[in-house]
Protein backbone atom coordinates (compact mmCIF):
# COMPACT_ATOMS: atom_id res chain seq x y z
CA UNK A 1 0.00 0.00 0.00
CA UNK A 2 2.73 2.13 1.01
CA UNK A 3 4.39 1.82 -2.22
CA UNK A 4 1.18 2.58 -4.18
CA UNK A 5 0.78 6.19 -2.37
CA UNK A 6 4.45 6.37 -3.36
CA UNK A 7 4.28 5.82 -6.86
CA UNK A 8 1.05 7.63 -7.06
CA UNK A 9 2.54 10.90 -5.78
CA UNK A 10 5.82 10.14 -8.07
CA UNK A 11 3.14 10.24 -11.16
CA UNK A 12 1.63 13.04 -10.05
CA UNK A 13 4.73 15.32 -9.60
CA UNK A 14 5.89 13.44 -12.97
CA UNK A 15 2.84 14.35 -14.64
CA UNK A 16 2.75 17.83 -12.88
CA UNK A 17 6.18 18.52 -15.20
CA UNK A 18 4.05 19.10 -18.41
CA UNK A 19 2.47 22.17 -17.27
CA UNK A 20 4.28 24.95 -18.96
CA UNK A 21 1.06 27.45 -19.21
CA UNK A 22 -2.21 28.55 -18.11
CA UNK A 23 -4.08 26.31 -20.86
CA UNK A 24 -2.14 23.25 -19.89
CA UNK A 25 -2.45 23.73 -16.58
CA UNK A 26 -6.10 24.36 -16.84
CA UNK A 27 -6.10 21.01 -19.14
CA UNK A 28 -4.18 19.49 -16.17
CA UNK A 29 -6.76 20.07 -13.25
CA UNK A 30 -9.69 19.40 -15.28
CA UNK A 31 -8.75 15.90 -14.39
CA UNK A 32 -9.79 16.07 -10.62
CA UNK A 33 -12.98 16.25 -9.48
CA UNK A 34 -14.54 19.74 -8.18
CA UNK A 35 -11.68 21.44 -9.21
CA UNK A 36 -12.38 23.32 -12.07
CA UNK A 37 -15.61 24.66 -13.80
CA UNK A 38 -16.98 26.45 -16.87
CA UNK A 39 -19.70 28.78 -17.51
CA UNK A 40 -21.38 29.76 -20.70
CA UNK A 41 -24.38 32.23 -18.95
CA UNK A 42 -23.38 35.54 -19.53
CA UNK A 43 -21.67 37.51 -16.89
CA UNK A 44 -20.88 41.42 -16.47
CA UNK A 45 -17.42 41.90 -15.27
CA UNK A 46 -18.27 45.17 -13.64
CA UNK A 47 -19.05 44.31 -9.89
CA UNK A 48 -21.02 40.92 -10.78
CA UNK A 49 -18.30 38.41 -11.61
CA UNK A 50 -16.47 38.34 -8.49
CA UNK A 51 -19.49 38.44 -6.65
CA UNK A 52 -20.71 35.10 -8.38
CA UNK A 53 -17.12 33.58 -7.38
CA UNK A 54 -17.14 34.89 -3.89
CA UNK A 55 -20.01 32.32 -3.39
CA UNK A 56 -18.49 29.34 -5.37
CA UNK A 57 -14.99 29.46 -4.27
CA UNK A 58 -13.18 32.40 -3.18
CA UNK A 59 -12.68 31.46 0.48
CA UNK A 60 -10.03 32.81 2.49
CA UNK A 61 -10.98 36.30 4.46
CA UNK A 62 -13.99 37.08 2.57
CA UNK A 63 -17.08 38.28 4.18
CA UNK A 64 -19.28 34.94 4.77
CA UNK A 65 -21.28 33.20 3.40
CA UNK A 66 -18.34 31.74 1.21
CA UNK A 67 -16.29 28.94 0.66
CA UNK A 68 -13.20 27.00 -1.12
CA UNK A 69 -14.41 25.65 -4.08
CA UNK A 70 -13.21 25.05 -7.77
CA UNK A 71 -11.42 27.45 -10.24
CA UNK A 72 -14.05 28.76 -12.58
CA UNK A 73 -13.81 30.25 -16.31
CA UNK A 74 -16.48 32.89 -17.33
CA UNK A 75 -16.82 32.01 -21.38
CA UNK A 76 -19.29 34.57 -22.14
CA UNK A 77 -18.10 37.96 -21.34
CA UNK A 78 -20.82 40.83 -21.77
CA UNK A 79 -18.90 43.12 -23.84
CA UNK A 80 -16.08 41.24 -24.63
CA UNK A 81 -16.99 38.23 -26.97
CA UNK A 82 -13.37 36.89 -27.99
CA UNK A 83 -12.11 37.64 -24.39
CA UNK A 84 -12.69 34.34 -21.19
CA UNK A 85 -11.71 35.51 -17.31
CA UNK A 86 -10.46 32.88 -15.49
CA UNK A 87 -10.83 33.13 -11.29
CA UNK A 88 -9.91 31.08 -8.55
CA UNK A 89 -6.89 28.65 -10.34
CA UNK A 90 -5.04 28.56 -6.96
CA UNK A 91 -7.58 29.53 -4.41
CA UNK A 92 -7.51 25.43 -2.56
CA UNK A 93 -4.33 24.85 -1.02
CA UNK A 94 -5.22 21.10 -2.58
CA UNK A 95 -5.57 22.19 -5.95
CA UNK A 96 -2.31 24.14 -5.71
CA UNK A 97 -0.39 20.95 -4.84
CA UNK A 98 -1.86 19.55 -7.62
CA UNK A 99 -0.23 21.72 -9.54
CA UNK A 100 2.67 21.55 -8.32
CA UNK A 101 2.63 17.81 -8.16
CA UNK A 102 3.15 17.37 -4.33
CA UNK A 103 1.18 16.93 -1.30
CA UNK A 104 -0.38 19.94 0.61
CA UNK A 105 0.63 19.60 3.42
CA UNK A 106 4.55 19.45 1.94
CA UNK A 107 3.58 22.56 -0.23
CA UNK A 108 5.82 25.02 1.81
CA UNK A 109 8.90 22.47 1.79
CA UNK A 110 8.94 21.65 -2.21
CA UNK A 111 9.20 25.52 -2.21
CA UNK A 112 12.13 25.58 0.07
CA UNK A 113 14.00 22.79 -2.11
CA UNK A 114 12.97 24.63 -5.07
CA UNK A 115 14.79 27.79 -3.95
CA UNK A 116 17.77 25.96 -3.54
CA UNK A 117 17.45 24.04 -6.74
CA UNK A 118 17.02 27.02 -9.12
CA UNK A 119 16.88 27.14 -12.99
CA UNK A 120 17.33 30.35 -15.19
CA UNK A 121 14.75 31.84 -18.12
CA UNK A 122 15.48 31.17 -21.32
CA UNK A 123 14.99 33.56 -24.83
CA UNK A 124 13.00 32.25 -27.54
CA UNK A 125 12.51 33.92 -30.88
CA UNK A 126 9.19 36.16 -31.15
CA UNK A 127 8.17 33.84 -33.89
CA UNK A 128 8.11 31.23 -31.11
CA UNK A 129 6.32 33.44 -28.34
CA UNK A 130 2.91 32.93 -28.12
CA UNK A 131 1.97 35.63 -25.96
CA UNK A 132 2.05 37.92 -28.75
CA UNK A 133 -0.09 36.33 -31.23
CA UNK A 134 -2.69 39.74 -31.35
CA UNK A 135 -1.04 42.68 -31.32
CA UNK A 136 -2.38 45.99 -30.24
CA UNK A 137 -0.04 48.81 -30.82
CA UNK A 138 -1.11 52.15 -28.51
CA UNK A 139 -0.16 54.37 -31.49
CA UNK A 140 -2.89 52.81 -32.93
CA UNK A 141 -5.90 55.57 -33.48
CA UNK A 142 -8.88 53.76 -32.05
CA UNK A 143 -6.19 52.00 -28.79
CA UNK A 144 -8.15 51.93 -25.90
CA UNK A 145 -7.12 48.99 -22.80
CA UNK A 146 -10.94 49.49 -21.44
CA UNK A 147 -12.19 48.02 -25.09
CA UNK A 148 -9.03 45.53 -25.74
CA UNK A 149 -9.14 43.60 -22.27
CA UNK A 150 -12.14 43.08 -20.05
CA UNK A 151 -12.00 45.46 -17.09
CA UNK A 152 -13.25 43.98 -14.05
CA UNK A 153 -14.56 45.71 -11.03
CA UNK A 154 -15.00 43.96 -7.68
CA UNK A 155 -17.87 46.33 -6.02
CA UNK A 156 -19.10 49.35 -6.50
CA UNK A 157 -16.53 51.15 -4.18
CA UNK A 158 -13.83 50.64 -5.93
CA UNK A 159 -11.75 53.01 -7.95
CA UNK A 160 -12.09 51.73 -11.26
CA UNK A 161 -11.57 48.03 -12.85
CA UNK A 162 -8.28 46.55 -11.63
CA UNK A 163 -6.04 44.00 -12.81
CA UNK A 164 -4.79 41.81 -10.38
CA UNK A 165 -3.11 39.22 -11.53
CA UNK A 166 -0.32 40.93 -13.31
CA UNK A 167 3.31 39.43 -12.86
CA UNK A 168 5.12 42.59 -13.55
CA UNK A 169 8.95 42.33 -14.83
CA UNK A 170 11.56 45.38 -14.65
CA UNK A 171 15.12 45.50 -14.31
CA UNK A 172 17.07 47.69 -13.01
CA UNK A 173 18.33 50.89 -15.15
CA UNK A 174 22.05 50.41 -15.04
CA UNK A 175 21.75 46.99 -14.83
CA UNK A 176 19.14 44.74 -17.17
CA UNK A 177 20.70 41.04 -15.85
CA UNK A 178 19.16 42.77 -12.55
CA UNK A 179 15.37 41.67 -12.92
CA UNK A 180 12.49 41.18 -10.18
CA UNK A 181 9.12 39.95 -11.21
CA UNK A 182 6.12 41.01 -8.46
CA UNK A 183 2.60 41.22 -8.59
CA UNK A 184 0.71 45.11 -7.78
CA UNK A 185 -2.47 46.59 -7.74
CA UNK A 186 -3.00 48.05 -10.89
CA UNK A 187 -6.14 50.28 -11.47
CA UNK A 188 -6.88 51.35 -15.53
CA UNK A 189 -6.82 55.22 -15.34
CA UNK A 190 -7.50 56.37 -19.28
CA UNK A 191 -7.24 54.35 -22.56
CA UNK A 192 -3.50 53.58 -21.71
CA UNK A 193 -2.57 54.67 -18.59
CA UNK A 194 -2.58 52.85 -15.49
CA UNK A 195 -1.83 53.27 -11.80
CA UNK A 196 0.50 51.47 -9.73
CA UNK A 197 0.32 50.92 -5.90
CA UNK A 198 3.89 49.39 -4.19
CA UNK A 199 4.01 48.27 -1.27
CA UNK A 200 7.21 48.99 0.90
CA UNK A 201 9.96 47.63 0.24
CA UNK A 202 9.29 46.30 -3.17
CA UNK A 203 12.10 45.75 -5.33
CA UNK A 204 10.91 47.01 -8.64
CA UNK A 205 9.86 50.43 -6.81
CA UNK A 206 13.57 50.29 -6.00
CA UNK A 207 14.19 50.16 -9.58
CA UNK A 208 12.04 53.20 -10.71
CA UNK A 209 13.36 55.42 -7.57
CA UNK A 210 16.46 54.31 -9.37
CA UNK A 211 15.53 55.59 -12.98
CA UNK A 212 13.34 58.83 -11.55
CA UNK A 213 16.19 59.81 -9.94
CA UNK A 214 18.12 60.59 -13.27
CA UNK A 215 14.90 61.84 -14.70
CA UNK A 216 14.39 58.11 -16.87
CA UNK A 217 11.16 56.58 -17.06
CA UNK A 218 11.47 52.70 -16.20
CA UNK A 219 10.27 50.11 -18.55
CA UNK A 220 7.94 46.83 -17.45
CA UNK A 221 5.91 44.01 -19.06
CA UNK A 222 2.99 43.27 -16.80
CA UNK A 223 2.23 39.30 -17.69
CA UNK A 224 -1.22 37.79 -16.86
CA UNK A 225 -2.32 34.38 -17.36
CA UNK A 226 0.84 31.86 -16.26
CA UNK A 227 1.78 28.49 -15.16
CA UNK A 228 0.43 28.52 -11.63
CA UNK A 229 4.15 27.99 -10.55
CA UNK A 230 5.40 31.36 -12.08
CA UNK A 231 3.02 33.25 -9.84
CA UNK A 232 3.47 31.30 -6.72
CA UNK A 233 7.32 31.37 -7.11
CA UNK A 234 6.87 35.42 -7.52
CA UNK A 235 5.67 35.24 -3.87
CA UNK A 236 9.12 35.14 -2.29
CA UNK A 237 10.88 38.39 -0.74
CA UNK A 238 13.80 39.34 0.77
CA UNK A 239 16.30 38.38 2.21
CA UNK A 240 15.47 34.83 0.83
CA UNK A 241 15.29 36.48 -2.65
CA UNK A 242 17.81 39.25 -2.24
CA UNK A 243 17.88 42.29 -4.60
CA UNK A 244 18.22 41.65 -7.97
CA UNK A 245 17.52 37.80 -7.78
CA UNK A 246 14.88 36.88 -10.35
CA UNK A 247 12.32 34.56 -9.16
CA UNK A 248 11.41 33.36 -12.41
CA UNK A 249 14.65 30.79 -11.12
CA UNK A 250 11.98 29.60 -8.75
CA UNK A 251 9.74 28.62 -11.01
CA UNK A 252 12.54 26.74 -13.32
CA UNK A 253 13.53 24.96 -10.17
CA UNK A 254 9.58 23.98 -9.87
CA UNK A 255 9.10 22.78 -13.19
CA UNK A 256 12.56 21.20 -13.93
CA UNK A 257 12.63 23.57 -16.52
CA UNK A 258 13.16 27.25 -17.84
CA UNK A 259 10.62 29.53 -18.30
CA UNK A 260 10.48 31.19 -21.55
CA UNK A 261 11.43 34.66 -22.11
CA UNK A 262 10.72 37.06 -25.12
CA UNK A 263 11.64 40.84 -26.41
CA UNK A 264 8.61 43.20 -26.04
CA UNK A 265 7.62 44.60 -29.24
CA UNK A 266 7.51 48.41 -28.35
CA UNK A 267 9.76 48.51 -25.49
CA UNK A 268 13.37 47.25 -24.44
CA UNK A 269 11.97 44.34 -22.20
CA UNK A 270 11.08 41.07 -21.80
CA UNK A 271 8.07 39.14 -21.29
CA UNK A 272 6.97 36.15 -20.47
CA UNK A 273 6.30 34.44 -23.54
CA UNK A 274 3.78 31.89 -23.30
CA UNK A 275 1.51 34.56 -21.14
CA UNK A 276 -2.23 34.87 -22.33
CA UNK A 277 -1.55 38.75 -22.09
CA UNK A 278 0.89 40.99 -21.89
CA UNK A 279 0.88 44.69 -21.26
CA UNK A 280 3.85 46.83 -22.53
CA UNK A 281 4.89 49.86 -20.82
CA UNK A 282 6.92 52.98 -18.93
CA UNK A 283 6.46 53.51 -15.56
CA UNK A 284 6.65 57.67 -16.27
CA UNK A 285 9.21 60.06 -13.89
CA UNK A 286 8.13 62.11 -11.70
CA UNK A 287 4.30 62.09 -12.67
CA UNK A 288 1.49 60.87 -9.89
CA UNK A 289 -2.20 60.19 -10.18
CA UNK A 290 -4.78 60.00 -7.47
CA UNK A 291 -5.77 56.50 -7.29
CA UNK A 292 -9.82 57.26 -7.60
CA UNK A 293 -9.74 59.87 -10.05
CA UNK A 294 -12.44 58.90 -12.23
CA UNK A 295 -14.58 57.81 -9.20
CA UNK A 296 -13.98 59.96 -6.55
CA UNK A 297 -15.22 57.12 -3.76
CA UNK A 298 -12.33 57.32 -1.51
CA UNK A 299 -12.01 53.69 -1.67
CA UNK A 300 -8.83 51.66 -3.65
CA UNK A 301 -9.94 47.84 -4.05
CA UNK A 302 -10.66 44.88 -1.33
CA UNK A 303 -7.83 44.01 0.15
CA UNK A 304 -6.86 41.03 1.15
CA UNK A 305 -7.49 41.43 4.65
CA UNK A 306 -10.97 41.64 3.76
CA UNK A 307 -11.58 45.23 3.55
CA UNK A 308 -11.65 47.40 0.88
CA UNK A 309 -8.73 50.06 1.28
CA UNK A 310 -8.00 53.52 1.09
CA UNK A 311 -7.45 55.38 -2.74
CA UNK A 312 -3.93 56.78 -2.77
CA UNK A 313 -3.98 60.49 -3.37
CA UNK A 314 -0.02 59.85 -5.28
CA UNK A 315 0.56 56.86 -7.63
CA UNK A 316 3.02 56.27 -9.93
CA UNK A 317 1.86 56.19 -13.91
CA UNK A 318 2.53 53.77 -16.13
CA UNK A 319 1.91 55.16 -19.79
CA UNK A 320 0.91 51.63 -21.99
CA UNK A 321 2.97 51.27 -25.46
CA UNK A 322 1.31 48.11 -26.48
CA UNK A 323 -0.54 45.07 -25.51
CA UNK A 324 -0.19 41.67 -26.99
CA UNK A 325 -1.92 38.57 -26.34
CA UNK A 326 -2.83 35.02 -27.34
CA UNK A 327 -5.86 34.31 -29.71
CA UNK A 328 -8.90 34.25 -27.72
CA UNK A 329 -7.26 35.33 -24.64
CA UNK A 330 -7.94 34.13 -20.89
CA UNK A 331 -7.50 37.13 -18.48
CA UNK A 332 -6.56 35.54 -15.20
CA UNK A 333 -7.72 37.48 -12.16
CA UNK A 334 -8.62 36.95 -8.12
CA UNK A 335 -10.99 38.33 -5.42
CA UNK A 336 -8.36 40.17 -3.24
CA UNK A 337 -9.05 38.41 0.17
CA UNK A 338 -9.93 35.55 -1.15
CA UNK A 339 -7.87 32.07 -0.62
CA UNK A 340 -5.92 32.71 -3.95
CA UNK A 341 -4.00 35.39 -2.33
CA UNK A 342 -3.01 33.11 0.55
CA UNK A 343 -1.91 30.64 -1.66
CA UNK A 344 -0.17 32.96 -3.51
CA UNK A 345 2.27 34.61 -0.80
CA UNK A 346 1.60 31.92 1.67
CA UNK A 347 3.21 29.62 0.08
CA UNK A 348 6.20 31.03 -0.18
CA UNK A 349 6.08 32.43 2.99
CA UNK A 350 6.35 29.01 4.39
CA UNK A 351 9.00 28.15 3.03
CA UNK A 352 10.87 31.29 3.31
CA UNK A 353 10.46 30.72 7.30
CA UNK A 354 11.29 27.00 7.04
CA UNK A 355 14.48 27.52 5.06
CA UNK A 356 15.64 29.90 7.66
CA UNK A 357 14.86 28.03 10.30
CA UNK A 358 16.49 24.85 9.23
CA UNK A 359 19.57 26.59 8.24
CA UNK A 360 19.81 28.33 11.81
CA UNK A 361 18.40 25.26 14.00
CA UNK A 362 18.29 22.38 11.88
CA UNK A 363 15.79 19.41 12.73
CA UNK A 364 13.74 21.54 15.35
CA UNK A 365 10.75 22.81 12.80
CA UNK A 366 8.74 20.26 10.98
CA UNK A 367 6.73 22.36 8.96
CA UNK A 368 5.38 26.01 8.77
CA UNK A 369 1.43 26.99 7.81
CA UNK A 370 0.67 30.63 6.62
CA UNK A 371 -2.71 30.76 7.96
CA UNK A 372 -5.76 32.04 5.62
CA UNK A 373 -7.03 34.21 8.61
CA UNK A 374 -3.95 36.18 8.24
CA UNK A 375 -4.18 36.28 4.05
CA UNK A 376 -1.04 34.13 3.90
CA UNK A 377 1.09 37.44 5.30
CA UNK A 378 -0.07 38.21 9.09
CA UNK A 379 -0.19 34.74 10.59
CA UNK A 380 2.10 31.54 11.13
CA UNK A 381 2.27 28.61 12.45
CA UNK A 382 5.20 26.72 13.31
CA UNK A 383 5.14 22.98 14.47
CA UNK A 384 8.42 22.20 16.55
CA UNK A 385 9.55 18.43 17.53
CA UNK A 386 11.74 19.04 20.63
CA UNK A 387 14.28 16.85 21.07
CA UNK A 388 15.70 18.18 24.59
CA UNK A 389 15.59 20.67 26.98
CA UNK A 390 17.59 23.37 25.37
CA UNK A 391 15.05 22.75 22.72
CA UNK A 392 12.25 24.86 24.84
CA UNK A 393 14.20 28.65 24.22
CA UNK A 394 15.38 27.06 20.57
CA UNK A 395 11.36 26.89 19.72
CA UNK A 396 11.07 30.73 20.74
CA UNK A 397 14.16 31.87 19.18
CA UNK A 398 12.74 29.77 15.73
CA UNK A 399 9.75 31.92 16.19
CA UNK A 400 12.06 35.00 16.00
CA UNK A 401 14.00 33.70 13.03
CA UNK A 402 10.59 33.88 11.29
CA UNK A 403 9.44 37.31 12.49
CA UNK A 404 13.35 38.44 11.22
CA UNK A 405 13.09 36.54 7.70
CA UNK A 406 9.24 37.61 6.87
CA UNK A 407 8.90 41.36 8.13
CA UNK A 408 5.12 41.37 7.36
CA UNK A 409 4.24 38.71 10.02
CA UNK A 410 2.37 39.81 13.11
CA UNK A 411 1.38 36.59 15.10
CA UNK A 412 2.97 33.39 15.70
CA UNK A 413 1.34 30.12 17.32
CA UNK A 414 4.00 27.56 18.68
CA UNK A 415 2.53 24.08 18.37
CA UNK A 416 4.32 20.56 19.15
CA UNK A 417 4.30 17.58 16.64
CA UNK A 418 1.80 15.78 17.65
CA UNK A 419 -0.77 19.28 16.33
CA UNK A 420 -1.96 18.69 12.70
CA UNK A 421 -0.50 22.38 12.09
CA UNK A 422 -3.24 22.50 9.54
CA UNK A 423 -6.27 22.27 11.37
CA UNK A 424 -7.36 25.32 13.24
CA UNK A 425 -9.50 23.31 15.36
CA UNK A 426 -6.38 21.20 16.61
CA UNK A 427 -4.21 24.50 16.95
CA UNK A 428 -7.14 25.65 19.36
CA UNK A 429 -7.17 22.76 21.14
CA UNK A 430 -3.24 22.88 21.72
CA UNK A 431 -3.67 26.84 23.26
CA UNK A 432 -5.98 25.85 25.42
CA UNK A 433 -4.84 22.91 26.94
CA UNK A 434 -1.06 23.61 26.69
CA UNK A 435 -0.63 27.47 26.91
CA UNK A 436 -0.76 29.70 29.79
CA UNK A 437 -0.97 33.60 28.78
CA UNK A 438 1.07 34.85 31.94
CA UNK A 439 4.16 32.68 30.80
CA UNK A 440 3.66 31.69 27.37
CA UNK A 441 2.85 35.18 25.27
CA UNK A 442 5.82 37.13 24.34
CA UNK A 443 5.53 40.73 22.87
CA UNK A 444 7.78 42.73 20.91
CA UNK A 445 6.15 46.25 20.54
CA UNK A 446 7.13 48.98 18.23
CA UNK A 447 7.72 46.86 15.22
CA UNK A 448 7.23 47.40 11.59
CA UNK A 449 4.16 44.75 10.27
CA UNK A 450 2.24 45.02 7.36
CA UNK A 451 0.95 48.43 5.73
CA UNK A 452 -2.38 47.02 4.86
CA UNK A 453 -2.95 45.97 8.67
CA UNK A 454 -5.76 48.18 9.79
CA UNK A 455 -4.85 47.29 12.89
CA UNK A 456 -1.86 49.39 13.19
CA UNK A 457 -1.22 52.43 15.05
CA UNK A 458 0.88 55.43 13.87
CA UNK A 459 4.13 56.56 15.01
CA UNK A 460 5.28 60.26 13.73
CA UNK A 461 3.00 59.33 10.80
CA UNK A 462 5.18 56.51 10.19
CA UNK A 463 2.32 53.60 9.07
CA UNK A 464 2.53 50.21 9.48
CA UNK A 465 4.15 49.79 13.46
CA UNK A 466 2.24 47.02 15.20
CA UNK A 467 3.46 44.55 18.11
CA UNK A 468 4.55 41.08 17.17
CA UNK A 469 3.10 38.56 19.42
CA UNK A 470 4.28 34.73 19.86
CA UNK A 471 2.55 32.39 21.28
CA UNK A 472 3.90 29.25 22.92
CA UNK A 473 1.30 26.33 22.78
CA UNK A 474 4.07 23.58 23.21
CA UNK A 475 4.81 21.41 26.22
CA UNK A 476 7.90 21.73 28.07
CA UNK A 477 10.36 19.06 27.36
CA UNK A 478 10.77 17.55 30.83
CA UNK A 479 7.06 17.29 30.90
CA UNK A 480 6.00 15.85 27.49
CA UNK A 481 5.25 12.26 29.16
CA UNK A 482 1.80 14.31 30.79
CA UNK A 483 0.48 15.48 27.59
CA UNK A 484 0.47 12.54 26.08
CA UNK A 485 -2.86 12.65 23.22
CA UNK A 486 -5.45 9.77 23.92
CA UNK A 487 -4.39 6.71 21.12
CA UNK A 488 -6.70 4.46 19.94
CA UNK A 489 -6.47 1.63 17.37
CA UNK A 490 -5.80 2.31 13.87
CA UNK A 491 -7.93 0.89 11.03
CA UNK A 492 -9.49 1.33 8.21
CA UNK A 493 -13.50 2.53 8.95
CA UNK A 494 -14.48 2.01 5.25
CA UNK A 495 -14.77 -1.61 6.17
CA UNK A 496 -17.89 -0.87 8.53
CA UNK A 497 -18.84 1.97 6.13
CA UNK A 498 -19.45 0.03 2.92
CA UNK A 499 -21.16 -2.67 5.11
CA UNK A 500 -23.78 0.03 7.10
CA UNK A 501 -26.79 1.48 5.92
CA UNK A 502 -25.12 5.22 5.75
CA UNK A 503 -26.02 6.96 2.54
CA UNK A 504 -23.81 9.55 1.67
Amino acid sequence: MKKNKKNNKKNLFNKSLMINDLRSAIKFIKNFPNQYIETNYQVNPINELASVYRYIGAGGTVMRPTKIGPAMTFNNIKGFPDSRILVGLMASRKRVSKLLGVSSKNLGIHMAKARKKIITPVFVDKKQAICQEVIYNANEKYFDIRKILPTIVNTPEDAGPYFCLGLMLSSDHNNQNNTDVSIHRLCIQSKNELSVFFAPGRHINLFRKKAESIGKSLAISINIGLDPAIYIGAGFEAPITPFGFNELCIAGGLREKPVELTECISIKQKAIARAEIVIEGEILPNVRIQEDKNTKTGKAMPEFLGYTGKANPSLPIIKVKAITTRKNPILQTLIGPGEEHVNLVGIPTEASIYLQCEDSIPGLVKNVYAHSSGGGKLLAILQVNKRNQNDDGMTRHAAIIALAIYRELKNIILVDEDVNLFDTNDVLWAMQTRYSGDSDTLFIPGITGHILDPSQISINNNKGITTKTIFDCTVPYNLKNKFIRTNFKKLNPNIWLNKSEYKK
